[in-house]
């Protein structure tokens, strides 16, 4: 039965209990108590209509797991600081973010380490994040994770926002209070990339047909990743074989409206040669349980001070944030000239501005932070 949990929110809602196939009891282990009830046959439905409750049974609470026993990633990732530094800023404050590097520097194992740093979901986030996935037909083994899915670039617009004949959520939902990965962000087509303008920053799909109007919820962080050129392995930074035009047809597969709602822009180069030729006696780098931590304290000292983390953070409150910095007038019309920066992304470095001082448990933004911030947006994308 697809869509159980939100059933039992509905029925629950009007002083009632949903009965569901015993197929559902992965999912109605997360369902709010007393909201569902499992048969296992029509009988057993009609004894619990004459009364005769112990026919069915509730969902086996304690038999949910909650941890992944998944092969760590973030520690296993040689080198690379700045973008494990950018990944930490943009996991405290739920940041997207944009990796440009190119193959085989670890993007994709970044990407994937990042939810090693995020904390574990509420209890309000699970029973959001398996009610989409109850509306997709799809069980998680670990409730208590954000989710991370990480779609082909070959995704359709129905695969990736929702839709269809019959209406079902697409991977933007199913990212709901997780990581939505894009690996070969220029490899999607651009009418589908521009799909999630509106969601980033709304954290809703909205999808209208001819014969239904439906909405999902799909507040997901964006971590995206491509390489600079269309060269692939034949890309280096001293010798490409790509020409100037082909470069820019390539990066402009990204409109310039999506890069805007990026926050942070990071570039991932190749590692050193020495570094590659003692990569068996460099050691991993150990920090997941210290980083976890400081992100899991700079996001609850968001949630006391705004109620949401920055990413979220509205347009009043930050006018105040950016009142009690202190930041002198040079910088800012520096900053804003120099990168030619819209108001969108102005406004976003800020934000950022006030993850980095969140994760130094700042109370105001200080110049370092601002300038941190704006170093994330330091990329250059001209030809």
């Amino acid at each position: 039965m697809q869509g159980a949990l939100a059933c039992a929110a509905a029925t629950q809602a009007q002083g009632r209990t949903l009965v569901a196939p015993a197929a559902n009891g992965v999912e109605a282990r997360v369902a709010p108590p007393g909201s569902m009830r499992l048969a296992d046959d029509l009988r057993s439905v009609t004894d619990l209509l004459e009364g005769l409750e112990e026919t069915t049974r509730l969902p086996d609470h304690a038999g949910l797991r909650e941890q992944s026993v998944a092969a760590p990633q973030f520690d296993a990732i040689i080198g690379q600081q700045a973008a494990k530094r950018a990944l930490t800023v943009a996991a405290a404050g739920g940041h997207h973010l944009l990796m440009v590097g190119p193959p085989g520097t670890g993007k994709t194992s970044l990407a994937r380490g990042l939810a090693e740093l995020l904390p574990a979901l509420t209890e309000e986030e699970r029973l959001e994040v398996a009610a989409a996935f109850s509306a997709a037909g799809l069980n998680r083994d670990h409730y208590g994770e954000p989710p991370f899915r990480d779609p082909h670039h070959s995704a359709t617009a129905p695969a990736l926002l929702g839709g269809g004949q019959v209406p079902h959520p697409g991977e933007a939902a199913l990212a709901h209070r997780g990581v939505l990965f894009l690996d070969e962000l220029p490899h999607f087509k651009p009418s589908v990339l521009n799909l999630l303008r509106e969601p980033l920053e709304s954290g809703v799909a909205v999808i209208s047909r001819a014969n239904y109007t439906v909405s999902y919820p799909c507040r997901f962080q964006l971590i995206a990743a491509m390489n600079p050129c269309p060269a692939g392995l034949s890309c280096r930074a001293d010798s490409c074989r790509c020409a100037p035009g082909e470069k820019q047809r390539y990066q402009n597969r990204i409109s310039g409206p999506l890069l805007d709602r990026i926050d942070v822009h990071v570039s991932v180069p190749e590692l050193p040669r020495q570094l590659l030729a003692n990569l068996a006696s460099t050691p991993a780098d150990s920090a997941v349980a210290e980083l976890r931590q400081q992100i899991t304290a700079a996001r609850k000292r968001q949630r006391e001070r705004q109620g949401c983390l920055n990413v979220a953070l509205s347009s009043e409150r930050l006018r105040r944030e950016m009142q009690t910095a202190d930041l002198p007038d040079a910088l800012l019309e520096q900053a804003i000239k120099r990168f030619a920066l819209s108001a969108r992304s102005y406004h976003k470095i800020w934000r950022v501005a006030r993850s980095v001082a969140d994760l130094e448990g700042a109370d105001a933004i200080a110049p370092a932070h601002f300038k941190e911030a704006l170093s994330f947006r330091a990329l250059d994308w001209a030809p």
